[in-house]
């Protein structure tokens, strides 16, 4: 099974972009879901996370500008960004969590979609 995310491009600054993820098969036992994101230079950083009862954190850099979502029927997570900055351009991952028996996880990852913010 392999995560497909789609929606990044070139978008001006203030712009918006809905970034999507899915999974190319059937995933048991989802757990948490998230969007990471590495900058040129930069560690991979976490963007947001949305539990399975819905509950989600973000970084600081995107709070009240980022939203994450997700639809449980599909196993889709979604990221909307409004208000989009220069230093918001990146290669945006998905992350979906599954638990496993035991208590592990393995985690999930997309291909990765380049979000690329510039006038």
């Amino acid at each position: 099974v392999q995560l497909q995310a789609s929606g990044g491009g070139l978008v001006q600054p203030g712009g918006s972009l809905t970034l999507s993820c899915a999974p190319s098969g059937s995933i048991f036992s989802i757990d948490d879901m998230a969007w990471f994101r590495q900058a040129p230079g930069k560690q991979r950083e976490l963007v947001a996370r949305i539990t399975r009862d819905g509950s989600t954190n973000y970084a600081d850099s995107v709070k009240g500008r980022f939203t994450i979502s997700r639809d449980n029927a599909k196993n889709t997570v979604f990221l909307q960004m409004n208000s989009l900055k220069p230093e918001d351009t990146a290669v945006y991952y998905c992350n979906i969590d599954q638990l496993l028996a035991g208590g592990s996880t393995f985690h999930y990852w997309g291909q990765g979609t380049l979000v690329t913010v510039s006038s």
